[in-house]
């Protein structure tokens, strides 16, 4: 996202935020699938300093956390931050700061980054990805999850918008959510895989897995009409990655 969006970006998340965050906690894509992948990327996280890049209202930030990690986060939204702090208590290192711009923390800080549905708002990776490698130790993880390119091109071409958001461009889109009867516009760049890959080998990243997981087993449970109709689906798509 583009400097002069970013502000409406973060509005929009302080306007909603509470309502954003009750659906976040447990419906089946964030709650029973992207973060259960993201926890199962990261592995034994015990002892490990991590960073949770747009921490949100900091569901991700507390699972670490009581799997022993040690946890810093960050988020432009100063309503998520609020929501964070309720959450995880006022001893929680969390700040206010942009994926976009420089970050609060001295070089070689962490062992892992994770960044979950976040790089998605901005429309140039270059700056972002070089500040985590700079905050990241040398052989240290980015965990990343971002909307699954095809999933959004499939999305488009079933709206008629297959011309507008064709799946090799780099496009901006532009979408009302709507979360505790408040809403907002929320803008997301769409890239292609390609553009994805290349963006983290040009920060100096290695790419050591490229994962489409299926959802967690306890989904099933809980949604068990959607999931008997479609017990895999494309929603996100999720690397790891290592510094140099």
């Amino acid at each position: 996202m583009t400097s002069d969006e970013q502000p409406t970006r973060v509005s929009v998340y302080d306007s909603f935020a509470e309502g954003y965050t009750a659906e976040n906690e447990a419906n089946l894509v964030n709650g029973y699938y992207q973060r259960p992948a993201m926890l199962a990327l990261a592995g034994d996280v015990s002892g490990r300093r991590i960073l949770d890049a747009g921490c949100g209202s900091g569901p991700l930030f507390a699972s670490l956390r009581e799997r022993g990690a040690l946890m810093s986060g960050f988020d432009a939204s100063a309503g998520m931050l609020e929501l964070a702090r309720r959450r995880l208590g006022d001893d929680a290192d969390l700040r206010l700061a942009d994926l976009g711009g420089p970050l609060p923390y001295p070089d070689d800080t962490f062992d892992d980054v994770v960044a979950a549905l976040v790089l998605h708002y901005l429309e140039d990776w270059g700056p972002a990805l070089a500040e985590l490698r700079r905050v990241l130790r040398p052989g240290g993880r980015l965990l990343v999850s971002v909307d699954h390119p095809f999933a959004m091109h499939l999305m488009h071409r079933q709206a008629g918008r297959e011309a507008d958001y064709p799946y090799f461009g780099t496009t901006n889109w532009v979408e009302e959510w709507s979360f505790g009867g408040q809403s907002g516009m929320v803008s997301i760049w769409h890239r292609p895989l390609h553009a994805m890959s290349e963006a983290f080998t040009a920060a100096g990243f290695r790419i050591t897995g490229i994962s489409e997981p299926e959802p967690d087993p306890a989904a099933r449970e809980v949604f068990p009409e959607e999931l008997a109709a479609k017990p895999r689906f494309l929603c996100f798509l999720f690397f790891v990655l290592q510094a140099p």
